[in-house]
């Protein structure tokens, strides 16, 4: 069908399949924040602020644990990041001169060796931020920056990931920091008023995004549109997604079109909470996204006590997976282009156990609950495609059994531990079932139970 950029022309358009089956994603936030690299380390997410608190939202800002947000955090008198800078750089070294530093470094950047890495983790597509809110663009661009020169790479990082993580079987999205770019906005954003207010609405930003929107899509044809806090209203985003549309049928476009919470005017295809939990399933397709630690782009001040432990990751797939979620997992490469051995030794234990798990993650749908608990308390997720459910034990075994809650199969049912061939006994007791476990089976941060048929 021919798409119509009106809401209900948008809104016939289906979240295709593959974006429902892949459930892992890689995030990577690498731009000239990268060389300096530094944000003060706290662990009060994003989703913990009251936003109606002016003083929280203020904290909020003068203390982001976000090291891409750098040039924002130096221009708030008194933050921790201006005192670094001051004392690193000096108090009239300009966020500018990072620029030539980042471009030469960047020179050397591997780019099929990023590729190789999300691959072995087992993620299925991957979302490259090809301009944040710095305003430096990771491709060589027709329409280059108005307000800084030389405000983009000459190498084309975003053409050369964009083949590399095809080459590899991945679909490949592009993020664009649509609402925010601080060489056409002033600073600092330090409050609720001028982050509503953050977003450029002049005739010439609007045409200047869209250009670069329309350009990505012509170049690279991105399987996502992966748009950041907002977008110029001058700039039609209605017509933008009927033409991406038309072009890429089975394209998704995210919710960050909009700013704020007034979703009803404008046409998404799924949801992004960022740093977010969800305690139940969400008919709407939707995408967690946050930084392997409490930073997006690479931070040398986070300790690796910030960084998620390949357990967690690993339940946080199970989870967002029962809930009808993605996870999409950043990592921030240095400025020269290296995944620190930190990020990806995580990464390398999350795809060695989806290899061996995969069956009950990718391809999957929610059940008709998320959540369970074993006999002895530990945590359990629930998927299912045609003819099978699956229960992901969040923990290792602690003996040869597990007793699984609310669960009454069939006579007939066949239980298997992915990973083994022969089916497991088992016996109904009550309302639970005790499912017996081989005595060699390999352990780790979760294992995976496949009944052959629905559990009622």
């Amino acid at each position: 069908m021919a798409y119509q950029p009106t809401l209900a022309s948008l809104a016939a358009h289906p979240v295709p399949d593959w974006f429902h089956d892949a459930k892992f994603g890689i995030f990577v936030h690498w731009s000239v924040s990268s060389i300096p690299a530094f944000a003060p380390p706290n662990k009060k997410g994003i989703g913990e602020v009251d936003l109606g608190d002016a003083e929280s939202v203020a904290w909020m800002f003068k203390n982001t644990p976000y090291a891409e947000w750098y040039w924002n955090s130096i221009s708030i008198d008194g933050s921790r990041a201006q005192r670094y800078h001051r004392t690193t750089y000096g108090a009239d070294y300009a966020y500018d001169n990072f620029v030539p530093q980042f471009m030469q470094l960047a020179r050397g950047c591997d780019l099929e060796a990023w590729a190789d890495l999300f691959a072995r983790a087992g993620a299925r597509y991957v979302v490259f931020v090809t301009k944040h809110h710095d305003g430096f663009l990771l491709w060589p661009s027709a329409h280059p920056n108005p307000h800084r020169r030389g405000w983009q790479a000459e190498r084309d990082f975003v053409g050369e990931l964009t083949r590399a993580v095809r080459a590899r079987g991945m679909r490949m999205g592009l993020y664009y920091s649509g609402g925010i770019d601080w060489t056409f906005h002033g600073l600092p954003i330090d409050s609720l008023a001028s982050f509503l207010g953050s977003v450029p609405q002049s005739e010439a930003y609007a045409r200047y995004a869209d250009a670069h929107w329309r350009e990505l899509i012509e170049r690279y044809e991105p399987a996502v549109l992966w748009n950041d806090i907002g977008y110029p209203e001058k700039a039609a985003p209605a017509r933008l997604f009927a033409d991406y549309y038309n072009r890429i049928p089975d394209g998704v476009v995210n919710n960050r079109f909009m700013l704020g919470a007034g979703e009803g005017g404008q046409h998404y295809d799924f949801v992004t909470p960022e740093y977010a939990v969800l305690d139940r399933i969400l008919e709407q397709k939707w995408e967690s996204t946050r930084g392997i630690g409490g930073s997006f782009g690479f931070n040398r001040a986070e300790p690796d006590d910030y960084l998620l432990t390949a357990e967690e990751i690993v339940h946080m797939i199970a989870d967002v997976t029962s809930k009808n979620g993605n996870l999409l997992l950043n990592v921030g490469p240095t400025a020269n282009g290296l995944v620190p051995w930190a990020q990806a030794a995580r990464l390398l234990a999350v795809g060695d156990w989806l290899r061996h798990n995969g069956e009950a993650i990718y391809g999957t749908r929610p059940w008709r609950k998320a959540d369970g608990r074993s006999a002895d308390g530990v945590a359990v997720r629930f998927t299912q495609r045609p003819g099978y459910v699956y229960a992901i034990v969040l923990a290792q075994p602690a003996g040869n059994e597990v007793v699984l809650d609310d669960l009454q199969p069939t006579v007939a049912t066949e239980i298997h531990l992915l990973g083994y061939g022969a089916p497991l006994r088992w016996q109904q007791r009550g309302a639970a079932v005790a499912v017996e476990l081989p005595g060699d089976m390999l352990t780790g941060p979760a294992y995976a139970l496949r009944f052959s048929q629905d559990a009622a």
